[in-house]
């Protein structure tokens, strides 16, 4: 089993609910293909006695235990009923409902199950982003009304580079000697950084679907990371054509193959033009949400100056679109590019275009929300966070360029810490904090 961070999350709600009487079911979102279901199925198994997973997308007659009365003990009744191996543990039992999305009745339950404490409850879907009425799925099923206040929600991603890093063998210590690093300012010895940043490329091209790293650190054939990448894509593709709406399945999918070809270009800001010449948000600004809802792209708005919050001064037609996990994008550019990555002998636009979806992925997965800042034609500082109360700049290099934007960042609104990422070591100047790529997981 792969370990992952999410498990702790699901750990402490668990606590919280049993601890504090918290009345709240959970929802798991996240893009298809990340690994909702596998964990919660793992979790359930290892931290409850008793353990139940009803998946509406496999078993569709399982609907019936939600049809009439929704009370928890009506529903019970009809999970023994039509689950003759179920046994309620008071205080000790977990139920899944899996692809809720296809059983409305299932997710206007939620508000009364979350009030049952003799069973917890964990939710999750495919495409669970989409505001419902928007799928084209026959069927995704809309409830009779959305459980607000009865539900916590959380977003799962593919692995993370620290994920990726446990996966491949490297325990705790080896990752905390980096840790200390990082937080010390202490420069990184040759031998440790150039393990670290040959890894770090590999991750960039293995990316981090589970799929697809589980069977990377087993068999280390980049040929067969290509042949799952691509069936993922496949099947993005698939669930575009089968739940985006009319000819918004069209433009969903022109916009889609537009990521990559946007971000292969000096200007990474996302224009409507590479999707069709001429055209204008008009025509594809629903296509692009769809994009955003469904998790299969990360966006990040331009902001009109850097003062928190930044989510106020975002401009919404100003924005960047990544790929949700860079080893997908890698696999939609072929494989020479994986190649050239691998080597690091990849040159030109595309090259910068990886590393800022690959650190923007990684900023994210951090739990920090995606901003940039290009005031002018001549200024560019790739992401914005917010951090201990201020913003923080992060700039992102390929190689190790000069940092011209961060600089005039500094000198004018004198934040406490610039980070400033690059293929090189690390090192202080002044508030600068000059860093690997990999120690982005410590941001």
């Amino acid at each position: 089993m792969l370990r992952r961070k999410i498990y702790n999350d699901l750990l402490e709600w668990k606590n919280n609910r049993r601890n504090e009487q918290i009345r709240k079911c959970l929802l798991v979102k996240g893009a298809r293909q990340v690994g909702k279901s596998f964990i919660v199925k793992e979790f359930g198994m290892r931290e409850y006695k008793s353990f139940l997973c009803i998946d509406f997308f496999r078993e569709p007659a399982l609907k019936s235990i939600f049809d009439g009365n929704l009370t928890s003990e009506e529903i019970l009744k009809r999970i023994t009923a039509n689950i003759r191996d179920f046994k309620l543990i008071p205080g000790d039992t977990l139920i899944f409902l899996d692809e809720i999305q296809r059983c409305g009745n299932a997710r206007t339950a939620i508000k009364f199950l979350a009030e049952d404490m003799r069973f917890d409850v964990i939710s999750s879907g495919s495409l669970m982003g989409l505001t419902y009425g928007e799928d084209d799925d026959d069927g995704v099923e809309v409830p009779e009304s959305v459980p607000v206040g009865y539900e916590s929600q959380i977003t799962m991603y593919s692995l993370d580079f620290e994920e990726f890093l446990w996966a491949y063998g490297y325990g705790d210590a080896a990752i905390s000697v980096l840790r200390e690093l990082f937080e010390s300012g202490e420069t990184v010895p040759d031998s440790i950084h150039n393990q670290y940043e040959s890894l770090f490329r590999e991750y960039m091209v293995v990316g981090g679907m589970p799929e697809v790293v589980a069977d990377f650190v087993v068999n280390k054939d980049f040929n067969r990371v290509n042949k799952i990448q691509n069936d993922i894509i496949a099947e993005y593709n698939d669930d575009i054509a089968k739940h985006a709406r009319g000819k918004e399945k069209q433009y969903v999918r022109m916009c889609y193959d537009a990521v990559p070809k946007q971000l292969a270009k000096e200007l990474k800001k996302f224009q409507y033009s590479t999707v069709e010449k001429g055209q204008t948000r008009r025509k594809f600004a629903g296509s692009v949400q769809w994009l955003k809802d469904s998790g299969i792209v990360n966006a990040c708005y331009n902001i009109r100056e850097p003062y928190l919050p930044l989510m106020a001064n975002a401009k919404e037609d100003q924005f960047k679109l990544y790929i949700n996990d860079t080893g997908l994008l890698c696999c939609m550019y072929g494989f020479d590019t994986k190649l050239a990555v691998l080597n690091n002998t990849i040159r030109g636009n595309a090259r910068g275009g990886i590393y800022e979806n690959v650190i923007a992925e990684s900023l994210l997965k951090r739990g920090y929300t995606l901003y940039y800042f290009k005031p002018d034609s001549e200024h560019e500082i790739e992401f914005l966070i917010e951090k201990n109360g201020e913003v923080v700049p992060v700039e992102v290099k390929a190689g190790n360029n000069p940092t011209l934007s961060l600089n005039d960042f500094i000198i004018k609104f004198a934040p406490s810490v610039a980070y400033k990422l690059i293929g090189g070591k690390n090192g202080i100047s002044g508030i600068k904090m000059t860093l690997p790529h990999y120690f982005v997981m410590f941001i």
